[in-house]
């Protein structure tokens, strides 16, 4: 009886050995990433005969979304057929080295203005899917020393220890700070908490010796400065 389904056999031949050396991914890429899509690139970095089948699953998988795959857990990449713990790991390591080079290289970036704050941030934190609190550490020339993460979690006046948020501060001698949380909503628009959080972060600075130049919000290509709109800075 004839049928629509098609059921692949165990005996086919992975898709890779029956390509041309030129339109292979590994080829590709070294001919020209820019060029490769997102199988592609995928595919080069899984290995493998069947990369290029394993690639099109984790895709699919992930509803053809990159940032979902940059998201989620080396566990659950690993739930795809064909790849293990160690391919898990190196997609996710992959995945973010490539958003590191939209960050400055010179660690000891100045930063003079909320802008310059936000772009050395904004295209990580406005990928995360929870609430994330980071502290930007800087010294007398406002350069920064260090990026640290010292929450994870709702932004609020109740759960934010402030002790936590000025501990690395202390720790580096650090001249300043700024503060910066994410809106996994996409909204960047400050809620009555992160203002409340702000306004304790500023009194604490004072009495620590330590300024708070600014508490940014990040949206979905968007962010706000407190400092700039008044919120919490007296």
């Amino acid at each position: 009886m004839n049928t629509l389904l098609h059921v692949q056999s165990p005996y086919t031949q992975p898709r890779l050995k029956t390509m041309p050396l030129r339109e292979q991914p590994a080829y590709r890429v070294t001919q020209d990433a820019t060029s490769c899509n997102q199988t592609e690139l995928l595919a080069a970095l899984i290995g493998g005969q069947k990369q290029i089948e394993i690639a099109q699953d984790l895709l699919a998988h992930f509803g053809d979304d990159i940032r979902r795959i940059y998201q989620a857990h080396p566990q659950e990449l690993a739930r795809v057929k064909g790849i293990n713990q160690a391919t898990a790991v190196r997609i996710k390591a992959a995945l973010h080295l490539g958003l590191r080079l939209s960050l400055p290289a010179d660690e000891r970036i100045a930063i003079n203005s909320p802008a310059d704050a936000a772009a050395l941030v904004q295209s990580e934190m406005t990928l995360l899917e929870k609430e994330h609190l980071r502290v930007l550490l800087l010294d007398r020339r406002n350069r920064v020393l260090e990026i640290v993460e010292v929450y994870q979690g709702s932004v609020n006046s109740s759960q934010v220890r402030i002790a936590e948020v000025f501990q690395p501060a202390v720790t580096r001698n650090a001249c300043a700070i700024i503060v910066v949380h994410n809106h996994p909503s996409g909204d960047p628009t400050p809620s009555p908490d992160d203002v409340a959080v702000t306004r304790a972060m500023v009194q604490a600075g004072k009495l620590l010796d330590i300024d708070v130049l600014d508490h940014l919000v990040i949206g979905q290509g968007k962010w706000v400065s407190l400092k700039e709109r008044g919120l919490g800075f007296g």
